[in-house]
């Protein structure tokens, strides 16, 4: 019995390690829901999300990555999932030299701190390396709450993060479909924290960035739709916008097993799109 307990418990541990070499820092985000009132708790288990079609590795052109939720999700849940695919794409894709909350924190540090651990650079460099990441961390964290703002005045259905190129014709696209999602039930809302260990878990699985070469430096254009009369003020409406139909492509479609939301309801929905580039830097 001793060693079949002991095989039970060493079990979960390759889970854990593949968690970890997902580059997204959520510790901080699944200690903040453990003090909040008690949410209902994903189970931890292989869902139907890991990748089933053996040739899509080479189909990198077009990947979907499917994430079933046993539960209504919550409107800052989805603004959530918004915001961390966006900066773990930014990272992936290296437009980021470090992870979104690794790179704020270095950076805001006093500057012959941070000098010190860079490399021994050059002063005259570092100033240089220093001013670009805070200018594209304040572009982010612009976009960031912004998204937060458009998520409380409208349902946001689809969101697309663009790379490269222009709106129209990026190089690469990256979409989250959260048009099956169910943000207004009144059933209790799933933890959101739990919920973002589940997604990037299935990107984790789905190995969607292998395949892409080393991308040089390029712009991240964000584009959201929402409903025509949300009031949005900041994020420029795009009323004959259409979807690229080139370009590497993603698409992350999330559903939580409850009636989805009838297609009738997007017909007054628009594209918006951010009135800001975000540029990549490189130290």
């Amino acid at each position: 019995m001793e060693n079949g307990e002991e095989v039970v418990m060493a079990a979960p541990e390759p889970e854990v390690q593949s968690l970890a070499a997902v580059p997204v820092d959520l510790e901080w985000c699944e200690k903040s829901e453990e003090t909040q009132d008690p949410q209902i708790e994903l189970l931890e288990t292989t869902s139907t999300q890991e990748p089933s079609n053996p040739l899509e590795p080479f189909r990198p052109r077009d990947c979907m990555v499917p994430v079933v939720f046993p539960g209504p999700v919550s409107q800052e849940g989805c603004c959530r999932f918004t915001c961390e695919l966006l900066k773990h794409i930014m990272y992936q894709r290296q437009q980021l030299p470090l992870p979104y909350e690794q790179l704020k924190h270095f950076y805001r540090k006093p500057f012959p701190q941070a000098e010190d651990v860079v490399k021994k650079k050059p002063r005259a460099t570092a100033e240089v390396s220093g001013r670009k990441c805070q200018q594209t961390l304040a572009e982010l964290e612009s976009v960031l709450s912004h998204l937060e703002g458009l998520f409380a005045r409208t349902l946001v259905p689809r969101v697309l993060i663009l790379l490269g190129g222009n709106a129209l014709s990026p190089k690469e696209f990256y979409e989250l479909d959260l048009s099956r999602l169910a943000p207004n039930s009144m059933d209790p809302s799933l933890s959101t924290a739990a919920c973002l260990r589940r997604l990037f878990r299935a990107i984790f699985l789905a190995d969607a960035f292998s395949e892409l070469q080393v991308p040089p430096l390029m712009g991240t254009i964000v584009m959201a739709q929402g409903h025509r009369d949300c009031g949005e003020d900041w994020f420029r409406p795009k009323l004959n916008y259409r979807v690229p139909s080139r370009g590497h492509k993603l698409t992350v479609t999330l559903s939580c097993g409850r009636p989805t939301i009838p297609a009738a309801t997007w017909e007054d929905y628009i594209w918006f799109q951010a009135p800001v580039t975000l540029k990549g830097f490189h130290e």
